[in-house]
């Protein structure tokens, strides 16, 4: 009750943070509007001064008194210049009035930005949402309903897996087993995509406040990880996934963020890890490109990064839509046992984003990663055999070691084993205390895939469990 009283407080101060910012905003406006026109008549003066011929040689004031000692000339001329360091006055006095707006905007949007990952920082770093999806068309002539899943509590952070008994003796039936998981959010099949994305767009607004983000989908195969992060073909439609909409959120902030004085860059690229070899997807022929491998930019840092991998500088939205279109049309998929059109392998789509305030000399630079993993899947389900038995095992050794990693992280141990499979290696400065986290796990509501539904249902139970830290922004 105390950690929601706070987070309620913060929510509550952002909010008025937010609208004390657009109350600067708009009096900045008015202020530069007023300055400008300061600006032009100060402008006229000046021209007048410097061609007095052009103006009209009388006093113009009805308390202007005439001398006629003086020369029309010399009295216009004592006038204008009066009138000049009048006008000059006003305009440093405003000029004065904007920058202490924008002084005022700059902290209100440090604050903000504080606050808001503050927020974060008390949901937890490791964050967990579980997505049940609907039953397919073809699926409802052979399942009437999901009766092995319940969604108990109101605020949808409940979900019991049921399942029925029967005895041994007579084969009668016994009370039903159940099975019940808490999560940081919970969506049953009826959530849209626009309501998942609600939930996660306060983390992707930190990846442009300069913290490093990964949000990942797990589950087994055919569990829908692929329609939540990349949604159906058009990704412009109202069920695009989370991709597309992160993208869009990033380009619409980073253009808001223009008027407070910051201006950003971005480099995408889109890779998929396929047998724990890593293609570039933004190639004509993934798979036969040069072969890719992870180094380190130097030995005096961490970050990592693939030469010969494609990093595109983009502008926009659009762009980075047809780099995703792109993509999607070169990833490795297969019919398996229990998928048709199986993904049989990890795609990564990351964003680097760099920010930089040139009147404060302030920079901040992070990653985006959006990851839709390979489906898990029992061997003895899939029946997979040559080709798809080794992408299987692959699948699932990565998946497995993903998993270590995070408990590694979570126990503080000394050693944390990234480099053992290419995916968490890849995702090391992403996955560590610097960095947020999400995990989507994906669920079937089909009752004969119980088995997969409880066990990723327990990996993700563990994952909920770890505490990396708290989170650093890549300020300088």
């Amino acid at each position: 009750s105390d950690l929601r009283a706070k987070m309620t407080a913060y929510k509550e101060k952002l909010q008025g943070l937010s609208g004390e910012n657009e109350a600067f905003r708009l009096q900045e406006a008015e202020l530069q509007a007023a300055l400008d026109k300061e600006t032009a008549q100060v402008e006229e003066l000046s021209r007048r001064v410097r061609h007095p011929a052009a103006s009209h040689l009388r006093p113009r004031g009805p308390n202007e008194s005439w001398d006629p000692s003086l020369p029309p000339f010399q009295l216009e001329f004592s006038r204008v210049e009066a009138a000049l360091a009048q006008r000059t006055e006003e305009k440093e006095a405003l000029e004065a009035r904007v920058a202490e707006i924008e002084q005022k905007l700059h902290e209100s949007e440090m604050e903000r930005r504080q606050l808001h990952n503050t927020i974060q920082e008390l949901k937890g770093n490791i964050r967990v949402f579980c997505r049940v999806r609907p039953l397919l068309p073809s699926e409802r002539e052979f399942q009437k309903g999901m009766r092995h899943l319940h969604f108990p509590s109101e605020d949808r952070k409940s979900l019991v897996l049921s399942k029925a008994e029967e005895s041994h003796v007579g084969r009668e039936r016994k009370e039903d087993t159940t099975y019940e998981f808490h999560f940081d959010r919970v969506f049953p099949p009826s959530s849209s995509q626009a309501e998942v994305f609600e939930e996660i767009s306060l983390l992707v607004q930190s990846a442009l406040d300069g913290y490093h983000v990964c949000i990942f989908a797990y589950g087994q195969t055919g569990s829908g990880k692929t329609y939540t992060m990349e949604g159906p073909e058009e990704m412009e439609t109202q069920a695009a996934g989370m991709i597309p909409r992160a993208v869009r959120q990033i380009f619409q902030a980073a253009k808001e963020m223009e008027d407070k004085g910051w201006k950003y860059h971005f480099t995408a690229n889109f890779l998929e890890i396929y047998n724990e070899s890593l293609r570039d997807l933004l190639v004509l022929r993934p798979e036969q490109s040069p072969e890719l491998e992870i180094r380190r930019v130097s030995q005096r840092t961490e970050e990592l990064h693939v030469p010969n991998l494609s990093y595109v500088q983009v502008t926009s939205e659009q762009e980075v839509l047809r780099l995703l279109q792109r993509a999607k049309t070169h990833r490795s998929v297969a019919r398996t046992n229990l998928n048709e059109h199986s993904s049989r392998s990890h795609s990564l789509f990351q964003l680097r984003i760099e920010g930089h305030h040139a009147a404060r000399e302030l920079h901040t630079s992070s990653v985006l990663s959006l990851v839709d993993l390979a489906g898990s899947e029992r061997l003895d389900k899939s029946l997979s055999t040559g080709e798809r038995l080794k992408e299987t095992q692959a699948i699932n050794s990565s998946l497995s070691n993903l998993g270590l990693v995070i408990m590694a992280l979570s126990n503080k141990e000394a050693h944390i084993p990234y480099r053992n499979s290419k995916l968490t290696y890849l995702l090391q400065n992403s996955l560590g205390g610097s960095s947020k986290m999400l995990m989507f796990v994906n669920i079937s509501p089909l009752e004969e895939n119980f088995g997969e539904s409880l066990s990723s249902l327990r990996f993700a139970r563990k994952v909920n469990e770890c505490v990396i830290g708290t989170a650093s922004a890549n300020r300088k």
